[in-house]
């Protein structure tokens, strides 16, 4: 009983990092939107680099999920 429930926190601790993708991504497209408002012909140079960005930040999202999912099941 107790290893469950030491399961269950170790994953909800694991899950906390999607609290700072989330803040990561918001960011990275009010950014994004910010500067091809700014420069419109730029779109083409910024857009890159703020879809890079989005999938850095997204995959430490899939990580902390992955090792929460681990926490879970694995052990």
């Amino acid at each position: 009983m107790e290893v469950e429930a030491a399961k269950m926190i170790g994953a909800g601790i694991a899950v906390l990092p999607l609290l700072g993708v989330a803040l990561g991504i918001g960011n990275i497209f009010s950014s994004l939107v910010n500067s091809i408002a700014r420069n419109p012909a730029a779109r083409g140079e910024v857009f890159g680099i703020g879809i890079l960005g989005f999938a850095l930040t997204e995959a430490i999202a899939l990580f902390a999920l992955v090792v929460a999912l681990l926490l879970l099941f694995a052990l």
